[in-house]
């Protein structure tokens, strides 16, 4: 009996901020968490370079990223799939 494993990579949907760089793509991930002393609910977000092999994602569109190896000094993230297309204008 073959099972799939459950994969061990994180992943994290976001928006692309910036598609300036070549091969690279910058997601902001937004969360919302309860702050430790007051209780109340807190927006944060982090920025994370992804690697877009075909510079297929543009900016504004919302992408899902998964953890990997090292690809360069900040990029450890690879943008897997396109979850929303940024609106036209």
């Amino acid at each position: 009996m073959t099972e799939a494993k459950p994969s061990l990579k994180r992943t994290l949907i976001g928006k692309v901020v910036s598609d300036k760089r070549a091969k690279t793509v910058t997601v902001l991930i937004e969360r919302r968490v309860k702050h430790e002393l007051y209780g109340k609910i807190v927006g944060k977000s982090s920025k994370y370079h992804a690697h877009d092999e075909k510079s297929e994602y543009k900016m504004g569109d919302t992408i899902e990223i998964t953890e990997s190896r090292p690809i360069s000094k900040t990029k450890t993230w690879v943008a897997t799939r396109l979850v929303q297309k940024a609106p036209e204008l």
